[in-house]
C-alpha cells in the first residue's frame, strides 16, 4: 500500500473565521504543457468540508539544486489575502460540493 505524504496543515483566521490550509503543490514543471507552474494551496473552513485550491502564478524558476519551498516559508498575510480573494470570487466555504480551483495573482489578490 502506497504511503501518501501530505503537507502539514496550518490554522489561520480571516475576517474572524477559522480556516485550515496546506501546501497542495510545489512550483513545478507541468508535463501536459511543458511549462512552469506556480504553487497551489488547499484551503477549507475549519467547520466546513468544501475545499478551495488557490493557484498562484509561476514565479522565476529556481536554480538547479535550490531547496524546495516549505509550507512554513509562505507568509500568512499572503494566505489570508488569497482566502479573502477566493471568497470575493464566489467560493462559499461552508457549502457542500466539489473542490473549487481559483487562480489568484502573486500577491494573493
Amino acid at each position: 500500500m502506497a504511503r501518501t505524504k501530505q503537507s502539514p496543515e496550518f490554522e489561520i483566521e480571516v475576517d474572524g473565521e477559522p480556516y485550515v490550509w496546506r501546501l497542495q503543490r510545489q512550483p513545478q514543471w507541468s508535463s501536459d504543457a511543458a511549462d512552469w507552474r506556480g504553487m497551489a494551496i488547499a484551503v477549507r473552513h475549519k467547520g466546513g468540508q468544501r475545499e478551495a485550491v488557490l493557484e498562484f502564478p509561476p514565479g522565476p524558476q529556481p536554480r538547479y539544486g535550490a531547496p524546495q519551498l516549505k509550507s512554513s516559508q509562505i507568509a500568512s498575510e499572503l494566505v489570508a489575502k488569497a482566502i479573502a480573494s477566493a471568497i470575493v470570487a464566489g467560493w462559499e466555504p461552508l457549502s457542500r460540493g466539489k473542490t473549487v480551483a481559483i487562480v489568484v495573482d502573486a500577491t494573493g489578490g
